[in-house]
């Protein structure tokens, strides 16, 4: 088995992936971007622009698997800093707890949040930051939305699996849902 893992990093293959894909859930992190103001009251969220699961351009958490060996923290650092880049700096505590579990399933009907590769188990969590957000990566864009544009009819359309479900939670969790 050692020939088809990376211990660099503690991906699996793309065939091995696949077939564990197939076989068992995997263990996600969901954060919710955001930033707020001095009184700790969220004023923004934000949403990515890239390609989703399912192939559509969509507006997006930052989502990631939780690598073997790394904590739930480290997992939502490294994920936060790869959409966002390096000097977003995000704000977690020393053991965050999330605002709620998100079950992704090939089947849309079953949760409402839906990945068409997988079963997932997703942590989710709201995550101030305080620096200069650049996405890399897979990342096509991010903008900053109010609570209120957030919910919104226009980028609600923008959003698939669920996404939009994730931020109304999300918003709520904060006591900012419009």
């Amino acid at each position: 088995m050692s020939d088809q893992i990376d211990t660099r990093n503690s991906w699996l293959q793309p065939e091995v992936i696949a077939d564990v894909r197939d076989r068992v859930p995997l263990l996600y992190v969901d954060a919710v971007p955001v930033r707020a103001d001095a009184d700790g009251i969220v004023t923004h969220v934000g949403l990515l622009l890239r390609q989703a699961a399912d192939g559509s351009i969509s507006r997006m958490v930052v989502s990631g698997r939780v690598m073997l060996n790394e904590t739930i923290r480290q997992a939502l650092m490294r994920n936060l800093e790869k959409d966002l880049g390096p000097l977003a700096l995000p704000k977690l505590p020393p053991e965050p707890a999330p605002f709620t579990v998100a079950e992704y399933f090939r089947d849309p009907e079953i949760t409402g949040f839906h990945d068409p590769r997988q079963h997932a188990v997703a942590l989710a969590y709201v995550v101030p930051v305080s620096g200069e957000c650049h996405p890399t990566q897979k990342a096509l864009d991010l903008a900053w939305f109010t609570p209120a544009e957030a919910v919104s009819e226009r980028v609600r359309r923008d959003m698939t699996g669920g996404q939009d479900r994730l931020i109304r939670l999300a918003l709520a969790s904060v006591g900012q849902l419009p």
